[in-house]
């Protein structure tokens, strides 16, 4: 079966940086959208980062835009999630997800069929 497996969590200072990574595996159709999404304890899940695979396009939640980067190796199966300046409000568990839905980047959640098993992202002094 389909498998998204994450690395790259940790703690870090506020104004360090990590980078997720989220390695896909099993699926035999083509992933037209891999997006990064962000739960933070008594809050909403948040759609931070999304990559449309056909043409590159990017698009970044307000709180994360200029600070966080989405790109995918040559391969199209590893997603990275770029995240510098972080701050404690970036702390939370993060998710990545794929979807076969095309034209671009699906708005809706249940689109993306297949999900990460979550990094937790910890960013305190």
């Amino acid at each position: 079966g389909v498998q998204l497996q994450e690395s790259g969590g940790g703690s870090v200072q506020p104004g360090g940086s990590l980078r997720l990574s989220c390695a896909g595996s099993g699926y035999t159709r083509m992933i037209y959208c891999t997006a990064w999404f962000r739960q933070v304890p008594g809050k909403e899940l948040e759609r931070i980062a999304d990559f449309y695979t056909v043409t590159g396009h990017t698009s970044y939640a307000d709180s994360v835009n200029g600070r966080f980067t989405i790109s995918q190796d040559n391969t199209k199966t590893t997603s990275y999630l770029q995240m510098n300046n972080l701050k404690p409000g970036d702390s939370g568990t993060y998710y990545c997800a794929y979807s076969y839905s095309d034209p671009g980047c699906p708005g809706s959640l249940g689109a993306f069929g297949h999900w990460g098993q979550g990094s937790q992202v910890t960013v305190s002094s």
